[in-house]
């Protein structure tokens, strides 16, 4: 499947479809106006769209052409007109629940009052016709026409989310580590939010080319590629989410030396510098830093086991903080890698732990 850009994509397409329409009607002696509007206001991301929207504006069209006629014959070409064909339009497609056709019924109904002035149904007939020109000639130009593919936008945002990810890490972890919580609060939540955001942007390109594989199936390394993509961006979102419990989580009072902090400091960036760059990470260098964070983790959760025998309720701050760069470690390592078991450091660190638990 070739890639094109999307833009410039939908201005092609839009231009085939209001050509087509258009010649369409003049050979059928009909108006073209009304076609080319429902046209224009049908080219959606996806034929999908098309299709749903479709369905919903031609009743709407028809609606608003009723209205119109009806009007006509009772006032002529009046103000009086104009205003009641709209209103009524507008309510009686928010009564069906037809909002998808609301803009283009009131449109039509408005238009249509310049130039009927005689032969009211068949008018109306006509009316409904152009729309049928305009709704089929542009699913079909969107179906054929320079499909919609969004996987090469998809592949970008997120190579540009995850690059973003790996600044927002270390900065977050950053200000943790040097006891500045309250400028923590006020110059990184902006970003992680917009990280968000960006987020659930690509999940709703995702679903424009989950949609477009009903008629344009994805095949070979373009599947494989797309299925890659929604992997990377739900790894990505779970790391923002457990960056953004960091920051609204108190953690004060850290009793950690300078030289564990430093050790820590240090994983961190390496994290952040292979998020940032995937021509940086390393398995082996990957695992050797998880290793020394979970070593670090099972110290303090023996610290809690040695103090209290039952389930703890209040967990110190700093085996938050672990507990949250070990999970960001390992969703980093799925990012990269096919998901895998446990890592071994940790999964031997909690046999360690149940080991010593009281029978």
């Amino acid at each position: 499947m070739k890639h094109v850009k999307l833009p410039g994509s939908r201005v092609v397409k839009t231009g085939v479809s209001i050509f087509v329409t258009a010649w369409i009607c003049v050979l059928l002696d009909w108006p073209p106006v009304f076609a080319v509007i429902t046209a224009i206001v049908t080219i959606e991301p996806t034929v999908s769209d098309s299709i749903k929207k479709g369905i919903v504006r031609f009743p709407a069209s028809a609606i608003g052409s009723a209205y119109a006629v009806f009007f006509i014959s009772l006032f002529g070409n009046s103000p009086l007109t104009y205003t009641l064909a709209a209103v009524f339009t507008i309510v009686t497609c928010f009564k069906f629940k037809l909002h998808a056709g609301l803009l283009v019924a009131t449109l039509t109904a408005v238009a249509m009052v310049e130039v009927i002035h005689s032969n009211f149904l068949i008018s109306f007939f006509i009316r409904l016709g152009t729309t049928t020109t305009g709704l089929v000639v542009s699913t079909v130009v969107n179906m054929f026409v320079l499909p919609p593919d969004y996987t090469k936008e998809i592949a970008r945002k997120i190579k540009a989310l995850r690059k973003k990810t790996g600044i927002a890490v270390e900065k977050v972890f950053a200000e943790i580590l040097a006891d500045n919580r309250n400028n923590l609060q006020e110059t990184e939540v902006e970003l992680i939010n917009q990280l968000v955001i960006n987020g659930r942007q690509i999940e709703t390109l995702i679903r424009f080319q989950s949609e477009e594989t009903r008629y344009h199936p994805l095949v070979g390394t373009e599947k494989e590629q797309f299925q890659i993509a929604q992997d990377h961006l739900v790894q990505l979102q779970l790391i923002l989410y457990h960056v953004d419990n960091l920051i609204y989580t108190p953690l004060n009072d850290l009793s950690w030396t300078s030289e564990e902090r430093t050790l820590i400091m240090r994983a961190v960036s390496s994290l952040a510098y292979s998020l940032q760059n995937k021509t940086n990470y390393t398995p082996a260098k990957h695992q050797q830093q998880l290793k020394a964070l979970t070593e670090i983790f099972w110290e303090d959760n023996e610290e809690i086991t040695k103090t209290n025998k039952k389930h703890p309720t209040n967990f110190p701050p700093e085996l938050i903080i672990l507990y949250e760069l070990v999970t960001i470690y390992n969703l980093v390592e799925k990012y990269y890698n096919k998901p895998q078991q446990e890592p071994d450091a940790f999964r031997a660190g909690a046999e360690k732990l149940k080991s010593e638990e009281p029978n």
